[in-house]
């Protein structure tokens, strides 16, 4: 089966074409993230009219750097959420136009089941079950994953996402946007004991994250000190959250018995993270998988991937909505 995948769920133009005998063929993205430096932040309208001049240009190059047609296609997989309402109706209008004139079948992927299963696209997929860290700027969420479409809610956060935290912490700093990997790349150069930051709830007796009073911290540090001393901020900032982060996903396998962990999601491509995640889950015996980096932030491929796994069992649809906002538990599973 050869499916198209498009994402338009935020700042990111992304098609891909997937075979399921033959794997990924292409794919090609777009950031925003130039276009929406000036505001300091994604505006919808903007992202949602991008979106429009991208995906056809887009969706012709993958083609020809698969030596792929049209009329070959199989199926075609959209993000129908959650994301920005405008931005989604641009994807999921050209997918189900495509679909429709190609008279093929079109399925609405979820964007987060899309990360999540963005490691089985490598080389060595974990298998099933593991437990899944879903971490970006939008989702912190620990999930158990029996299967595709097989999801249990373990934990999620209580306000700020990660990566939302990441991006206002840089803005407390100066930074500008995207916030995330800039802080990153400040922090290696920083002494991240220099100042002792709080790890919320990494102690409770839960799965649930909060990160609203770490970014309070940072920004009562920052009156306090100035940003004379941004880069040992910025180092003790990520310390505590990959500590939350990697503490609470490593109780979620000990309380699950899970011996695999995928890590998914933007945030996902942090070097310290990836660093204290692997090392302290290697000692517990815990298997850990991370996508591809170029597969960690919004991207065709996932999609694509994730698309053919439900048009296999998909029935016939020819509904036109999207879905902002959408839990990731309430998908059917895949028989």
């Amino acid at each position: 089966m050869l499916v198209l995948g498009v994402e338009s769920s935020c700042d990111e133009t992304g098609v891909a074409l997937y075979h399921s005998a033959r794997g990924l063929l292409a794919h090609a993205l777009h950031s925003q993230i130039a276009m929406h430096n000036d505001y300091g932040g994604v505006v919808p309208e903007l992202a949602s009219r991008d979106h429009i001049r991208r995906l056809l240009p887009l969706t012709r190059r993958i083609l020809a750097d698969s030596g792929c047609s049209l009329t070959e296609l199989d199926g075609i997989a959209f993000t129908q959420g959650p994301g920005l309402a405008g931005a989604l109706l641009v994807g999921a209008g050209m997918a189900r136009a495509l679909a429709y004139a190609l008279d093929i079948p079109a399925v609405g992927v979820h964007h987060l089941e899309g990360h999540m299963l963005s490691p089985l696209i490598s080389d060595t997929p974990p298998e099933f079950p593991f437990v899944a860290l879903l971490v970006s700027g939008g989702h912190t969420q620990l999930m158990h994953v029996a299967g595709v479409g097989r999801y249990t809610l373990l934990g999620e956060t209580l306000d700020d996402a990660a990566g939302e935290a990441f991006d206002k912490t840089a803005q407390l700093l100066g930074l500008g946007y995207p916030g995330g990997p800039a802080l990153s790349k400040l922090a290696e150069s920083g002494d991240a004991a220099r100042f002792v930051l709080p790890r919320p709830m990494l102690n409770s007796d839960d799965f649930d994250f909060s990160f609203s009073g770490l970014k309070t911290a940072v920004l009562t540090l920052v009156k306090k000190v100035g940003l004379g001393a941004s880069a040992d901020i910025a180092a003790a900032f990520q310390a505590a959250a990959v500590d939350v982060l990697v503490g609470k996903s490593l109780a979620a396998c000990r309380h699950s018995g899970a011996r695999r962990l995928v890590v998914a999601g933007g945030v996902g491509a942090n070097r310290r993270l990836r660093a204290q995640m692997s090392a302290e889950a290697s000692r517990r015996g815990i298997e850990v998988f991370y996508p591809k980096l170029e597969f960690c932030t919004d991207n065709g491929a996932m999609i694509a991937y994730a698309g053919a796994q439900r048009l296999a069992h998909a029935r016939p649809d020819l509904g036109f909505a999207i879905r902002p906002r959408w839990d990731l538990a309430t998908l059917d599973a895949v028989d």
